[in-house]
């Protein structure tokens, strides 16, 4: 659409998309969620991927024709915030699991990797050197392994990779949105600022 501004798309098929929207409001960002193929235009600067469960959003994303538009701007270069969920959608392997999502990020990921919901805790980690940071995992992934030398590790919990940065992929194994710290989604609007 013409003389439309930039925006972020939030895929809103399932999981947490809510809690990323209203930080992304309350930071002044103009997003808008993504359900189908007639939601996307050209101005879409950035994509966040949900938490949620990625076996479903996967599936949602094949039958409402988002898969291969979504994976083809990723590819090209619009920054993409994944949280949970949305890093095993990345992910170019999942350990313990056959299915794949947009196999974009050059990581080993394993699911479901700090139990199931009742294993939910909040841990307080750097991330990029930047300080403390409380970091909610919900069922969580983390990443086993980096699969190429340009993937950044920016975050650990007790020496497993819990965050990492691989050109204009922001991938988290855990959920920035369900706090008031902001520092995470003000990286990616600067992401997506320097990509425009």
């Amino acid at each position: 659409m013409s003389g439309e501004k930039p925006w972020i798309g939030v895929l809103a098929l399932q999981g947490a998309f809510a809690e990323h929207e209203s930080m992304l409001r309350e930071m002044g960002a103009d997003c808008r969620e993504i359900r189908n193929k007639q939601d996307l235009t050209e101005n879409m600067a950035g994509l966040i991927l949900p938490g949620g469960e990625s076996s479903v959003q996967g599936k949602l994303l094949r039958d409402t024709g988002l898969y291969d538009p979504l994976r083809r701007r990723i590819e090209s270069g619009m920054p993409v915030l994944a949280t949970c969920a949305g890093l095993i959608l990345l992910a170019r392997e999942i350990s313990n699991d056959d299915r794949r999502g947009f196999s974009t990020l050059p990581v080993r990921v394993k699911r479901n990797a700090y139990g199931r919901q009742l294993g939910s805790f909040t841990a307080l980690d750097d991330f990029a050197g930047e300080g403390l940071v409380a970091m909610r995992f919900i069922r969580a992934p983390y990443i086993e392994s980096v699969l190429d030398d340009q993937v950044h590790i920016l975050s650990r919990h007790e020496g497993k990779i819990t965050g990492v940065q691989y050109r204009n992929q922001l991938a988290l194994a855990f959920h920035p949105e369900l706090g008031n710290d902001s520092r995470i989604h003000r990286r990616f609007l600067e992401m997506v600022r320097c990509a425009g």
